[in-house]
């Protein structure tokens, strides 16, 4: 009964600065990024609600700056393998919206034939590999595809997402063990949001820093808060080229929060209203909007940035809604590679 009445806590604020040109063109970027990634996502609860599609779906409204600052700190030809809390890192790493949007509606336009549904997104020209639903199971999936990279001599990363819940699955050891014994380039990323499902990672984790066990693997790792879009980005930078240059894998863990739910499904009655109104005061939009308007981003900009992403979602959500459904043929094919 003691741990019930506990309070996941988030640590101090950064203080904001003034930006150089560069950074504040990169954090104009980046807060649009994430406001599609929110708006996005409401219209995703939306038409869940409406029951235009069923089945599981998991919000990353609250974890934006994560996905959004680890992802712009790579390049186009490196890979992302991320879980089934994927729609934010396929917005970000540039993903059509309709084609996502059409993939939530099982849609024959969906990114994957509305095969995958909200769990499995999955572009190869992006290489986005998934989408995976299986708890921790894509984390030894990450380091193969490390190895391939390493094998074939490219010049390439694998950014490799889970949450903290996945620290306690098997594969998730094979993964970092396979990937520091072979020194391949991969950058783990525990996106903490501190539950996993409704179970606090207090009820569930031996130690409280998932970090600490890439000692165990003789890898670098590295801890930090997770509501600095532009920080973590800079953080990640770091760790991205010490695997390009062949210094081997890391294990980052970035402290965030889940606004909502589990899924869809989940009314999050396990965590106090005391609890979520701390975290959200360090909502990342809030904190990258305050960093623009400390830095004197005017609020017709804001407007603007407003407007352009409401006309995304529309447009593909208003996609999604008029194609047409998969023909029952479809459920031949894709079966196996050709």
């Amino acid at each position: 009964m003691e741990n019930q009445k506990r309070i996941i806590t988030i640590g101090p604020e950064r203080p904001l600065e003034k930006l150089n040109e560069s950074d504040l063109n990169l954090l104009r970027k980046m807060y649009r990024d994430m406001l599609l990634i929110r708006r996005f996502e409401e219209t995703a609860a939306r038409i869940y609600a409406q029951g235009k599609f069923g089945g599981f779906c998991h919000l990353y409204i609250g974890q934006e700056a994560v996905g959004t600052g680890c992802i712009y700190a790579l390049k186009e030809k490196d890979y992302i393998i991320s879980t089934y809390r994927d729609h934010g890192h396929a917005l970000v790493r540039g993903l059509d919206p309709g084609a996502l949007m059409a993939e939530l509606l099982g849609k024959q336009t969906g990114i994957v034939k509305g095969k995958g549904g909200s769990m499995h997104y999955f572009d190869k020209n992006k290489n986005f590999l998934g989408g995976h639903g299986i708890v921790g199971g894509h984390v030894a999936l990450a380091s193969g595809v490390g190895w391939a990279i390493k094998y074939k001599k490219l010049d390439s990363v694998v950014l490799c997402f889970f949450g903290e819940g996945a620290a306690n699955i098997g594969a998730f050891h094979e993964g970092l063990n396979l990937a520091a014994l072979w020194k391949l380039p991969v950058v783990f990323v525990c996106e903490n949001n501190h539950y996993s499902m409704g179970t606090p990672e207090y009820r569930a984790l031996s130690v409280p820093d998932v970090s600490i066990r890439a000692v165990a693997y003789n890898m670098e790792r590295d801890k930090f808060d997770g509501d600095d879009v532009l920080y973590v980005y800079k953080k990640m930078l770091t760790y991205i080229e010490k695997a390009r240059m062949g210094e081997g894998p890391s294990l980052i863990e970035i402290s965030t929060y889940r606004f909502r739910g589990h899924s869809m499904s989940d009314p999050a009655k396990y965590r106090s209203p005391e609890e979520v109104e701390i975290w959200k005061r360090r909502d990342p939009l809030i904190r990258a909007r305050k960093m623009l308007e400390f830095n004197g981003v005017e609020e017709k900009e804001f407007a603007r940035i407003e407007s352009e992403v409401r006309g995304i979602v529309e447009d593909a959500l208003k996609f999604a809604e008029e194609s047409p459904e998969p023909p029952p043929s479809e459920l031949y094919t894709d079966v196996y590679a050709e």
